[in-house]
């Protein structure tokens, strides 16, 4: 996907107010000092739908975003933003607490009171956005959970974590018809998170099962080059048991070894097609995403395509 802002294309001169427009037009409005001269600021932003929440994921040199109270009363939406760590720290500020965050944890900030958030090491964040109404918490939850750090201390905080990133990072999802399925078991899966942190663990087994075929899509689709990757590995990794597992995903219409094999045959083709297609050998792209066996793997695709893996890279690179 390309960037939706990359300053590596824009004069130096212009970085700053460029930079304030994109924020404002696709995030939402915020005073932004960068602790660079202007020929020093770098930034790179990627915003995109996934369903009803607003995604941006944004990597800049150091700066400090302040939500004023004059930008506050020209809310027209009011919302809560997830500020995702990726790595290094912040600080953020709202209601008069503070909280510091490091990679793997995230904060809550709600775009109708004034907030800060401070950068000192550069910005490598995720930063998702939902309207506060679609949550139907109570405002003093709301601003009682602002600007607590959920971390890696609370397993359902590192579940809602690894959810949103992996929403986050997800071209394909943002593209694919399911996107719109998103936003209803994201919305429970942050209630749970706000709720239990009031000490109410009851509200998290609902949204925890229903994202669980996300989650188990996305988990496959990260270790799809493993060779190993099997139904007992993929369970462990999500708490279940590999009956259960069967039963999730038959839910969704999948069978878990030919959607697994059809994922793998199609990150092949990609690269048969793609540059790795003139660098490797068919047997090497193939090892690459679990095939193990090159007959098997020529076997599988050709059935699939109806053309051999050589004959698919060769017609995408043939010789002028």
């Amino acid at each position: 996907m390309s960037p939706s802002l990359d300053t590596a294309y824009i004069p130096p001169q212009d970085r700053e107010e460029i930079i304030r427009h994109a924020v404002w037009d696709s995030v939402v409005p915020v005073d932004i000092d960068h602790r660079a001269p202007d020929g020093e600021i770098r930034a790179r932003m990627d915003v995109k739908a996934v369903g009803g929440l607003r995604v941006s994921s944004a990597r800049s040199t150091a700066v400090t975003l302040r939500r004023t109270e004059q930008l506050v009363r020209k809310d027209e939406e009011p919302s809560l933003f997830l500020s995702l760590q990726v790595t290094g720290t912040s600080m953020g500020a709202q209601n008069g607490r503070e909280c510091v965050v490091g990679p793997g944890e995230f904060a809550v900030f709600r775009s109708n009171a004034p907030y800060t958030l401070l950068f000192d090491e550069g910005v490598d964040h995720h930063f998702l956005r939902l309207p506060l109404s679609v949550l139907g918490l109570p405002d003093r939850l709301i601003r009682d959970t602002t600007t607590l750090t959920f971390g890696a201390g609370d397993p359902l905080a590192r579940l809602a974590y690894a959810y949103f990133s992996q929403l986050a990072r997800s071209d394909e999802l943002h593209r694919s018809d399911q996107a719109a399925a998103v936003l209803p078991p994201s919305v429970e899966l942050l209630r749970a998170v706000l709720v239990s942190r009031h000490g109410d663990i009851a509200p998290a087994k609902e949204p925890m099962e229903a994202t669980l075929g996300l989650r188990i899509r996305h988990y496959i689709r990260e270790h799809l080059a493993d060779p190993e990757l099997s139904a007992a590995q993929i369970a462990a990794a999500h708490g279940i048991s590999v009956r259960h597992l069967y039963t999730v995903l038959s839910r969704a219409g999948i069978g878990l070894g030919d959607w697994i094999r059809a994922q793998r045959l199609e990150a092949c083709k990609r690269e048969l097609a793609g540059a790795a297609g003139r660098a490797r050998t068919v047997a090497a792209i193939g090892r690459s995403w679990g095939f193990v066996n090159a007959a098997h793997f020529s076997k599988v695709f050709k059935d699939a395509y109806g053309v051999s893996p050589r004959a698919w890279r060769d017609r995408h690179h043939r010789r002028g």
